[in-house]
């Protein structure tokens, strides 16, 4: 149940009521009210645990960052007080009109930035409000009378104008005649400041929400719990930290190829590193200090468990206590996690069980692959295949699935031994087409910010259909297309395989072509339209990694470029890694961009082993 008592979370609220003397325009709050960058829908994010930034500013008890996953939980909730057929939020004992109207603002104005097409969460509940108005013009209630209706509509035109949809243009045009000059800043609330006064209040709101995400109050629990997210997405925008311009990048070093023999010495070079970092050799936990994080830990036990067998008694031993401790932390519902990011971290320990022989630690595989299967963006949560995400699979609850997160869950279903005829499989196939710049089977076009963004021809893979951190390509007509790149064609590719897809396949040959003429190993290809010269290093061991998955899977061992050179991967993505290892002590760290935690040694570490475990050359003959 929520903590908040009544008393404490509307004196927390009162400046949501407070009226601004600003009146603002019609039909530009999105524009003022919403943060999004254009054409930044969502930002990739490899496997790693909600990381700290050094530039957050610190305040007693949260970070930029644990706000964030508060407001993620509180999204969640939101969200599950919908009515899923009519697509109203609340409960009939109280106005369905103005309750919905809170929630969309809330969603809306969160770090996620909900739009229209993110799934039916929103557009069922567009659908409500706008079925609601009346020959009028007014938005409400039915059996609503007096002032409660044009309180209603002014509700409904502020959630409404969060969402640039054409079709609800006239909608609003109604809404704005029925109201005639009315001030919308009654209701907006205030713009907030990075001060001593902010921060405490962000203290406070915290400390008033439930365990569940929730907050309660005299507005009922679905309204107070949409104002709190908003106050604090708000508060959230100014205290989150910025991306900051890197310096130039360095040349990587160069290399050689690497046989077996190589390539397994600097593996167990790499697995001593690991097992003497943290509490490694003794817990099989990694992390922060006397706080193990179960991200890193199974990354890690994946990566240790890559070196082949037998293994250095020390190294098992590890592996076999860590295996222990991810079988410990299953949930009810058969994740696996520690209280975050439960698909990642859920995969990343389905995929280091599935690894290992022993029955205690596979008989966690069933329970958690099912769990993984309903996370899906599917009929049961509301969607059809029309729906953009269809198919998809995010970090688990914040409805937005993205390329990145699914081909680590596929991986894992097929770790767990499911079926290759899965629904589960033939679903995904929907949202990597959708990621595929291939207008052929892509049928995505959307607007953000008034731009159309359309998909591409040249076979590679975005992030998330229609986005792309590689930024995006301006067509002659102004169209946008999301740039491919080279990590996520390889998460294409592996995709497309797990769900059984033959070589011969007009997505597969695409995806294939991309990768041939931007086969390289120095930085992640795509990104040389970027203005940060740090772009192309960013992730790239997750780069290596997800090539090294890939190429494996697909089975071959020569690559043609397009020059016509011939590339014995294996060898050169070996030679690749071990130029780059320490040769102090055996790890791995990313210098030229340390984001997503790759500037750390034991999570870079652990991709550069799974890359060699994957790549890992023949015997010679």
């Amino acid at each position: 149940m929520p903590a908040a008592g009544p008393r404490a979370l509307d004196s927390a609220h009162q400046s949501l009521d407070r009226t601004s003397p600003t009146m603002l325009p019609r039909f530009l709050l999105p524009t003022l009210l919403l943060a999004t960058p254009a054409l930044s829908l969502q930002e990739e994010q490899p496997p790693t645990p909600a990381a700290t930034s050094q530039e957050e500013a610190q305040q007693p008890g949260w970070t930029a960052s644990s706000l964030k996953l508060r407001l993620d939980a509180a999204a969640r909730w939101l969200r599950d007080q919908q009515e899923p057929n009519s697509g109203y939020y609340g409960d009939k004992n109280r106005g369905q009109v103005e309750t919905t109207a809170w929630v969309l603002r809330a969603l809306a104005e969160c770090p996620r930035h909900y739009q229209h097409q993110d799934g039916p969460f929103i557009s069922l509940a567009i659908d409500f409000l706008t079925r609601h108005q009346s020959s009028d013009g007014s938005i409400r209630d039915w059996g609503t009378s007096g002032a409660a209706i044009r309180a209603q509509t002014m509700h409904a035109v502020i959630a409404l104008e969060h969402f640039g949809d054409e079709a609800l243009v006239k909608h609003l045009e109604r809404a704005h005649a029925y109201l005639g000059d009315w001030d919308p800043g009654v209701l907006l609330g205030p713009i907030y400041a990075d001060t001593e006064q902010t921060r405490a209040r962000v203290t406070k709101l915290l400390a008033a929400g439930g365990e569940d995400g929730s907050w309660n109050g005299p507005r009922g629990p679905v309204i107070e719990t949409a104002r709190a997210m908003i106050e604090l997405s708000r508060i959230y925008e100014v205290v989150r930290p910025r991306a900051t311009t890197t310096a130039a990048a360095r040349a990587l070093p160069a290399f050689g190829e690497a046989d077996r023999m190589e390539t397994l010495g600097s593996m167990t070079r790499g697995a001593l590193f690991l097992i003497m970092a943290g509490e490694g050799s003794k817990k099989g936990q990694w992390g922060a200090p006397d706080k193990p994080d179960a991200g890193i830990s199974a990354m890690v036990l994946a990566a240790l468990q890559s070196l082949p067998a037998p293994r250095p008694a020390g190294v098992q031993g590890a592996i076999d206590a860590g295996l222990d401790w991810l079988v410990s932390l299953q949930n009810e519902d058969g994740s696996i996690h520690d209280g975050k990011l439960a698909n990642y971290i859920t995969s990343a320990s389905v995929m280091a069980l599935a690894a290992s022989r022993e029955d205690r630690h596979r008989a966690a595989l069933p329970a958690a692959r099912d769990f993984l299967v309903r996370l899906q963006a599917d009929e049961g949560e509301g969607y059809s295949e029309g729906d953009l995400y269809y198919g998809g699979i995010g970090y688990g609850g914040d409805e937005k699935p993205d390329l990145s997160n699914l081909q680590m869950a596929l991986e894992a279903l097929a770790a767990s031994g499911l079926e290759q005829d899965h629904e589960a499989f033939k679903r995904a196939v929907k949202f990597l087409e959708r990621c595929q710049n291939r207008s052929e089977s892509n049928d995505t076009e959307r607007s953000v910010d008034g731009q159309v963004i359309v998909p591409g021809n040249d076979g590679g893979s975005a992030y998330a259909p229609g986005d792309s951190p590689a930024g995006f390509t301006t067509l002659s007509d102004g169209r946008k297309v999301p740039r491919s790149y080279g990590s996520m064609t390889y998460a294409l590719l592996k995709g497309f395989i797990f769900a059984g897809l033959p070589r011969d396949d007009p997505r597969m040959q695409a995806a294939w072509e991309w990768v041939r003429e931007h086969y390289t190993l120095d930085v992640n290809p795509g990104f040389e339209e970027a203005p940060d010269p740090a772009a192309a290093y960013q992730g790239l061991f997750y780069y290596f990694h997800t090539m090294a998955r890939a190429l494996d899977l697909y089975g071959v061992e020569t690559i043609t470029d397009k020059t016509g050179q011939p590339h014995a991967w294996r060898r050169e993505l070996a030679g690749r890694l071990v130029a780059m290892q320490s040769p102090e002590d055996g790890s791995w760290v990313n210098h030229n961009a340390p984001r997503w935690w790759e500037g750390n040694p034991v999570l870079a570490t652990s991709y550069a082993l799974l890359t060699l475990g994957a790549a890992l050359p023949p015997q010679s003959k």
